[in-house]
């Protein structure tokens, strides 16, 4: 007589739990990445905020090397360029739409130098300290740096920070409890072979040792199958916008993953633990009206 059907049956819980929980983490990975992604976007729109540091006149070549290297040896200076007086004039000119220097017969401008700030040091508080240290510099005519445009930029980068947060706390509140009914469903129908290992004296931890074991399989094969939907997903989203490129760095993809894994594992082995636990202390009556 062929006995196989108990064990199909088993493999078939396996596969669905391990489809439903790799769904669920499916989630949790795309909003990971969602928040890793915007984190590097805020660091690099923050660098790309400048100072501008007006020379004064007469500023000699070896001054003027000696002022930039002092500016880029400080450790808010991600990188410093020079713009000549004629630079900004053709610049100026360009936006205007007309030479200043013909009807005022001089070139107006001053020759500067545009100070890339590190994303760290792109707050008021901390430019405000960058403008006085850098105003105190010999050959410094003065300093310019837009104080509305930093402040609302932060303040977007926070909302944004604060609701991709909230909906990070969400999902995870759902994905545990989807996560948690997935798993009860699976031991649910051993609930009675659980209850007579019980009455045979078997220790509650050799008892849970099968499940606890066989959930983290389910969450490692989960894990592993929301990777690879994940990394095939992206592929085939950059074939067709180029752009999305920036999510295959190792610095977005390998913590997706691993927070993922991590997830995976703990959040499987976790409901395992929690529904064997439940389905041992109850009684044999209370066993069929779960």
């Amino acid at each position: 007589m062929n006995k196989p059907k108990k064990k199909g049956r088993i493999d078939l819980l396996f596969i669905t739990a391990c489809i439903s929980t790799s769904l669920v983490l499916l989630l949790i990975g795309l909003v990971s990445m969602l928040m890793l992604t915007a984190n590097d976007l805020s660091r690099h729109l923050k660098q790309e905020l400048s100072v501008e540091v007006v020379l004064k006149d007469n500023l000699s070549d070896s001054q003027l090397a000696s002022l930039r290297h002092r500016i880029e040896q400080t450790p808010y200076c991600l990188a410093c360029s020079y713009i000549s007086k004629d630079e900004a004039l053709k610049e100026m000119t360009a936006a205007m739409g007309s030479d200043p220097s013909m009807f005022l017969e001089y070139n107006p401008f001053y020759a500067s130098l545009n100070v890339r700030l590190e994303a760290g040091y792109a707050y008021s508080d901390s430019l405000k300290i960058i403008e006085k240290e850098l105003s105190a510099m010999d050959g410094v005519h003065e300093v310019n740096w837009q104080k509305e445009l930093l402040d609302v930029l932060n303040s977007n980068i926070s909302k944004i920070a604060s609701i991709l947060l909230l909906l990070a706390v969400i999902l995870s509140l759902i994905s545990f409890t989807l996560i948690n009914n997935t798993i009860k469903l699976t031991i649910y129908s051993q609930r009675f072979i659980l209850y007579s290992m019980k009455l045979v004296g078997a220790r509650w931890s050799f008892i849970r040792r099968p499940f606890i074991r066989r959930n983290l399989w389910i969450g490692i094969v989960s894990a592993l199958l929301t990777c690879l939907i994940l990394w095939f997903g992206i592929r085939y989203g950059i074939q067709r916008e180029p752009w999305l490129s920036m999510l295959m760095e190792p610095r977005i993809i390998y913590p997706v993953f691993g927070i993922v894994f991590l997830l995976g594992i703990l959040i499987t082995t976790a409901c395992a633990l929690r529904s064997v636990n439940r389905f041992l202390r109850m009684k044999s009556g209370e066993l069929h009206y779960v």
